[in-house]
């Protein structure tokens, strides 16, 4: 039987506060912020660190961020965009 550990890890202060101006000079009030989470099966080396998902409802997006990184993942970590061209980004859609 698998024994899975999951930790949940707080949003860095300065990364929420690099969301936040995006979101105000994207005109975006609906963003839901929610920390991601360690997780880890024990008696194994094996580790998986869940994002931070901002889920914005008004553009039908979902965007995956990680503590401590200057880019954010759209809707799946296939699509990456630095947090400083997301305004553009998101005045786009």
């Amino acid at each position: 039987m698998l024994d899975i550990r999951t930790q949940e890890i707080p949003i860095d202060e300065g990364l929420k506060k690099k969301l936040d101006i995006v979101l105000e000079f994207s005109s975006i009030k609906d963003a839901k912020f929610i920390n991601g989470n360690f997780r880890k099966i024990e008696l194994t080396n094996l580790t998986y660190i869940e994002p931070h998902r901002i889920i914005i409802e008004s553009k039908n997006i979902t965007l995956l961020a990680f503590n401590y990184y200057n880019d954010v993942y759209i809707n799946n970590l296939a699509k990456r965009i630095k947090i400083s061209k997301l305004t553009d980004y998101l005045k786009s859609l």
